[in-house]
């Protein structure tokens, strides 16, 4: 994959803090025990893995119930 085709990234910043990033904007920070959690979760994993956890945490992304871009005949 790409760095083209990744659509999230994060950061790990001191004091356990990580910011997910989604199109290079901040779209969720993850502080304390979630952070952690986290963390442990991606260690490891590819990098298709990571993008998978990481569009788990943040939440209403792509849940497979989007309209599809085809245009209907009128």
């Amino acid at each position: 994959m790409s760095a083209q085709q990744l659509h999230f990234r994060f950061e790990h910043q001191k004091d356990d803090q990580v910011t997910i990033f989604y199109r290079e904007k901040a779209v969720t920070i993850l502080n304390g025990a979630r952070a952690i959690k986290f963390l442990n979760q991606v260690s490891g994993v590819d990098t298709d893995g990571q993008q998978l956890e990481i569009a788990k945490v943040t939440g209403n992304f792509k849940r497979g119930n989007e309209r599809s871009s085809k245009r209907r005949g009128i």
